[in-house]
Formats: C-alpha cells, sequence, structure tokens
C-alpha cells in the first residue's frame, strides 16, 4: 500500500460503521489510526497522546443492544465493528 508508515502493514481494507455511515478502513491498526485513514488531517492534528492515558479518543461501540466504551487508540478495529458515539475531541466531520 502507498500510505504512509504510520499505518500497521495490512493487507486488505474492511468496514466499519461509524455513526450510521459504513466505511473501508484498513485492518490490523486500532480504531484512532483508522480515523486518521479516513480523516488524516483532523486526526493528525487533534489533541490525542496516542497511548491510552487520555481519553479524548475514546468512542462508544454497538454490543448487543449495550454500548460499550473504548479508547480508540488501544482498540484494535474489528470488520463490521459499529461505533455508535465518540468524544468531543474526535473530529469525524470531513469522513
Amino acid at each position: 500500500m502507498s500510505e504512509p508508515d504510520i499505518f500497521a502493514p495490512y493487507d486488505r481494507l474492511i468496514e466499519i460503521d461509524i455513526l450510521g455511515t459504513k466505511h473501508m478502513v484498513p485492518e490490523n491498526n486500532s480504531l484512532l489510526r483508522c480515523f486518521q485513514f479516513l480523516s488524516m488531517e483532523a486526526i493528525s492534528y487533534g489533541d490525542f497522546c496516542w497511548n491510552g492515558e487520555c481519553l479524548n479518543c475514546q468512542v462508544w461501540l454497538r454490543n448487543g443492544d449495550k454500548e460499550k466504551a473504548v479508547i480508540a487508540c488501544r482498540t484494535t478495529v474489528q470488520e463490521n465493528m459499529s461505533i455508535v458515539r465518540v468524544a468531543d475531541d474526535v473530529d469525524l466531520t470531513e469522513i
């Protein structure tokens, strides 16, 4: 792939749902890197520690009929993940 070296190696893109819209993102990467893949500038310049020490990248995943809060920088993307809420610092307006 011709992507920057910031992404973990991947062979394919997988589909996830972000706030009701389907997106293709690289497998084997953290959710935060996937957000960066979709919106390079907004996420690159966001206020994130990238190592789990803050909660600025917190998102909520659909877990059956409930929601589960996770930190996007520490959560590996899974095919068909459904992200139902994001922290205010996660700017996904450009995706």
